[in-house]
């Protein structure tokens, strides 16, 4: 799929240049990619303190 999108060139030369892409468009597919992952990581941390932990577990006695 084609996209046109109007990013300034200054922070796509810099994004290119510290991530060692060689082209524009690996440099957005990699931010892309790493957004997503990044924004993924936030939805697990906000699940810390809302699930129900069972002292009484014992993960050993369920092999």
């Amino acid at each position: 799929m084609s996209t046109n999108l109007a990013i300034d060139d200054k922070l796509i030369l810099a994004a290119q240049k510290i991530g060692h892409h060689r082209t524009k468009k690996e440099t957005v597919t990699v931010a892309l990619r790493e957004y997503i992952a990044h924004k993924k990581q936030l939805e697990t941390v906000n699940l810390f303190g809302t699930i129900d932990f069972d002292e009484n577990y014992n993960y050993k006695a369920e092999r």
